[in-house]
């Protein structure tokens, strides 16, 4: 394999895997029903539903904002800060999104400074490294 120089340069990734855009659908969709679902059943009263689903390799953050729309976050189990990174998101969302006169509620967002923001924020994040700053 490595001989033929077709196969060169040869491109190795270790992570997990990206997941696709039905992947993140059917994550979506379930997840609003579990948060649905968490919201009618809890024992508070004025429950507003799940904020974090944990599991052994993985963390679900969710932010709901005050007009019902949803953001989420898979992160790392001992990554921190991710309730300011959700907080963020939501600024660059209202700064960038929700001013684009060009921008349809509910659709796509297609728009270069979103997605240009958008990545700052998350390399932010990253760079905070796993246990954030501090720990």
């Amino acid at each position: 394999f490595l001989g033929t120089p077709a196969n060169s340069p040869v491109s190795i990734r270790f992570g997990r895997h990206r997941l696709s855009s039905n992947e993140k659908l059917m994550l979506a969709s379930m997840f609003h029903s579990l948060f649905a679902i968490g919201s009618q059943l809890s024992p508070e009263v004025g429950s507003s539903g799940i904020e974090m689903l944990e599991t052994d390799t993985f963390k679900l953050h969710c932010f709901q904002t005050l007009t019902g729309i949803k953001f989420m976050v898979l992160a790392d189990p001992r990554q921190t800060g991710i309730d300011a990174l959700l907080r963020k998101i939501y600024e660059i969302y209202s700064d960038f999104a929700l001013k684009n006169p060009f921008y349809s509620l509910e659709m796509p967002i297609r728009c270069e400074l979103f997605d240009q923001n958008l990545k700052l924020a998350l390399e932010v994040a990253e760079k905070a490294g796993p246990f954030g700053p501090g720990s």
